[in-house]
């Protein structure tokens, strides 16, 4: 289910994970394929996610790997 153009995409923490807002999908599930290099439209058509979703999980990506890093070298 893609939200409405007036809707704000986010990220949100479930009980299952952090979870595309109006998903069931978790970041878990799309995690190993931005990893693996797949193109953003190949994995929005394979979750049925909207361009605007992909691009939360990729910066929730960029932003986690940010913290890990930042954690790593205190």
């Amino acid at each position: 289910m893609a939200p409405t153009s007036n809707e704000k995409v986010a990220i949100v923490r479930k009980e299952r994970g952090l979870t595309i807002s109006g998903t069931r999908i978790t970041l878990y599930d799309i995690m190993d394929y931005l990893k693996a290099q797949y193109p953003s439209k190949f994995i929005g058509s394979l979750f049925e996610l909207t361009d605007e979703q992909i691009e939360d999980v990729e910066e929730q990506q960029e932003t986690g790997q940010y913290l890990i890093h930042a954690l790593d070298n205190d």
